[in-house]
Order: structure tokens, then C-alpha cells, then sequence
């Protein structure tokens, strides 16, 4: 069994939605372990004793407080550590709210690419659009969900699946990189707790973490 340590909460992405979605994935291969106040638990020597982190919290302290958890000179781990940590052969998943970086901010250079809005909650056709360990034996599905915009940044990064809706239009859904020792993936999907009971998203979120993980 694998610990892996997940970052959640934060404005308009509660724990609940994060701790529910992952309930089924608990067992023999996963053990999950929760925090929400990041700033006042996380140091490096922390984080380096889990083989994955998955963040699924913007940059915010928790739900009810919209204040930045990350403040440089102040929080011990950001995203400076972050890289370090998937240089020296850590994995890293980006999940919704963990991808939210806009341009400009500390977590759009970790990520590879930038947030930029979405409409409101909406049907979502997901195709797979590359062949890679994450989306293998993954079907093209359907969810209902917030479509997130987001623009590719990193040259590196390797598209896996597109995202399509009548509001939202065509936008990158998933994403790898190799950085370092270390793998990254962006999952922009997440919000409702119905896309985490989502056959083929559960399928996509756990080879994501296997090939993080180097399973």
C-alpha cells in the first residue's frame, strides 16, 4: 500500500467533494491521507516521504478562508519545493482546483500551463487524444462538470485527452511530464463528485497515479 497525500480545500472546492470522489479508490494499492491547511503542515522533509502528492485546492488557505496559503518567505513549501520534490522523482498530479494557476501566479510554471476561467456547469465530452500509460484502456466519456479553459505552456507537456462542450468549446483536458527524476499530470476535470464515480475517470485518475508513481 501506497501513502499518498492529498492537498484539498479551498473556495468553491470543498474537502467533502475530494474525500468522497477518492473513497472508492482507498484499499490495498492506495492509502489517502487529507490536508487542508497546507501552509501550517507541509515542509519538504514532509512531503518526501509520499511516493505522489495530488493537489486539488487553489491557492487558498481553506474553504471558508480565500486568504493565499502559499506566501513566499513565510509557507515552508511552495512551488519551488514542489519542483524539487518531482526533480528528485516524486509524482505530481494537478487536479482541478490544483490546476488553477493563472498567468502570472506561483503555480502556473509548476503546472505547465494556465488557467483561464470556465462557463457554468455544463456536459462534457472527454476523448482521449494520446496513447500513454495514463490512458490506457480508457474510453471517451461523457460527464457533467465546470469546463475549464486552460492554455499548454510547458514545450515538454504531452496531450492525453481534449474536452468539448457547447459553452466551453474545445479546451486540453489532460496532460504529462517527465521533469527530472519525477511525472506530472494535469487532470482538469474534478468539480462534482459524479465525474470521480465515472468509470472511465476513475480508470484515467488511477493510471495517473500508478505512472506517477512508477507502478
Amino acid at each position: 500500500m501506497k501513502n499518498v497525500l492529498v492537498l484539498c480545500d479551498s473556495p468553491w472546492h470543498p474537502a467533502e467533494v475530494i474525500k468522497m470522489g477518492f473513497a472508492p479508490l482507498e484499499g490495498d494499492e492506495f492509502h489517502f491521507v487529507f490536508v487542508k491547511a497546507a501552509k501550517d503542515i507541509l515542509t519538504p522533509e514532509r512531503i518526501a516521504e509520499y511516493p505522489l502528492i495530488i493537489c486539488a485546492k487553489g491557492n487558498a488557505v481553506t474553504e471558508a478562508n480565500n486568504n493565499p496559503w502559499y506566501e513566499e518567505t513565510v509557507t515552508e513549501v511552495g512551488p519551488k519545493e514542489f519542483e524539487d520534490y518531482i526533480r528528485a522523482g516524486g509524482g505530481y498530479i494537478a487536479l482541478h482546483a490544483g490546476a488553477t494557476g493563472r498567468e502570472g501566479t506561483p503555480f502556473a510554471p509548476l503546472v505547465g500551463s494556465t488557467f483561464n476561467g470556465h462557463p457554468l456547469r455544463c456536459g462534457i465530452d472527454v476523448k482521449i487524444t494520446g496513447k500513454h500509460p495514463v490512458t490506457e484502456g480508457v474510453e471517451d466519456f461523457h460527464i457533467r462538470d465546470e469546463h475549464y479553459r486552460i492554455d499548454v505552456k510547458a514545450p515538454d507537456a504531452v496531450e492525453l485527452a481534449r474536452s468539448y462542450s457547447e459553452t466551453g468549446g474545445e479546451q486540453v483536458a489532460c496532460f504529462a511530464r517527465e521533469i527530472g527524476g519525477g511525472r506530472l499530470v494535469m487532470l482538469a476535470p474534478g468539480h462534482c463528485l459524479d465525474v470521480y464515480l465515472n468509470p472511465q475517470f476513475k480508470k484515467l485518475l488511477t493510471n495517473a497515479m500508478r505512472w506517477c508513481m512508477r507502478k
